[in-house]
């Protein structure tokens, strides 16, 4: 049986998009899965579209594609941008830019979708606290999320079922749903990807090494009791290390991870200096770049989850 909250949504939902078909913007996560789900749960015809822009975690894209398929057979899309995302980030360095790059990005994908389905509204996932730090409306603008604050004007209609709802909320609504496996307990991860994990200019080159560093902490803290979000930073400064008997001068990164319920506020993890250890050694040693690996232990606030 149905919450009263999911039957709210879904009527306010089926009233939003009408008779009209729809394209669904899904990344692999949980917010956006069960506003997808939403939209075909109220009998309109939705096309779920994933854009791999290039800026996905390691195995990310064949996974999201492999679990999208299955459930929307022949109304699945994939869109493989990587090219058009790195070409739209090429010399920018400032944060907000970058979002707003992102965001227009995607929309300009979405359009291109839609025109060839026929679709005239975009459904996405956006929660509370995307829009709620994107400001506007007597709010401050911590950062522009790129499905809100970095989000372009559109010709499409754009619905957001859970836009009153924090991820405790919506992790709630998955389990009642039944929807997915582990999609409830999947931590968060960024609309706009590694692209806010590589401060400073994002290139391919960039994007691999942050890449494979977050894949080493992932495989890492996935042994253990998983903080609510990890992950790695690629720091812009380098500084002097040996490596062997030699002096080598490399890069920096970050290891981030956070205990949150709600997103709005969180702190840093106790995480074992073993595992600490180990982090940083495979770090160093499978990254021939890098020669040097911090912690952060940043609450939030002052800090925001993301470096971005």
């Amino acid at each position: 049986m149905r919450s009263l909250l999911m039957n709210e949504i879904l009527e306010k939902t089926r009233e939003e998009i009408g008779n009209k078909k729809v394209i669904a913007a899904v990344s692999g996560g949980g917010d956006s899965t069960l506003a997808a789900h939403i939209a075909r749960e109220t009998g309109a015809e939705v096309f779920a579209v994933f854009v791999d822009s290039g800026l996905l975690r390691e195995g990310e894209a064949e996974r999201t594609e492999k679990y999208y398929r299955e459930i929307f057979r022949d109304n699945f899309v994939f869109v493989d941008a990587g090219k058009e995302f790195f070409e739209a980030l090429k010399g920018v360095i400032d944060p907000e830019e970058k979002r707003k790059r992102i965001g227009k990005k995607f929309v300009e994908i979405f359009e291109r979708i839609a025109k060839e389905k026929g679709a005239e509204v975009l459904v996405q996932g956006t929660i509370a606290p995307d829009w709620i730090e994107s400001g506007g409306q007597g709010r401050d603008r911590i950062k522009s999320h790129h499905n809100v604050g970095g989000m372009p004007e559109t010709f499409l209609k754009v619905v957001e079922p859970l836009r009153d709802l924090y991820k405790d909320e919506v992790r709630e609504l998955l389990k009642q749903e039944g929807i997915g496996s582990g999609l409830e307990d999947k931590q968060p991860f960024p609309g706009p990807g590694l692209a806010v994990r590589v401060l400073g200019e994002v290139t391919e080159e960039k994007i691999r090494v942050v890449r494979k560093a977050n894949a080493i902490v992932e495989e890492v803290l996935d042994r253990s009791k998983k903080p609510w979000q990890y992950f790695a930073v690629l720091l812009p400064v380098k500084s002097t290390g040996v490596k062997g008997d030699e002096r080598v001068y490399g890069v920096t990164i970050v290891i981030r991870a956070i205990d949150s319920t709600d997103g709005m506020s969180g702190s840093f993890s106790r995480i074992p200096y073993d595992l600490l250890e180990e982090m940083s050694s495979r770090i160093t040693r499978e990254i021939p770049e890098c020669n040097r690996v911090v912690y952060d232990v940043t609450n939030k606030p002052p800090a925001t989850i993301e470096w971005e």
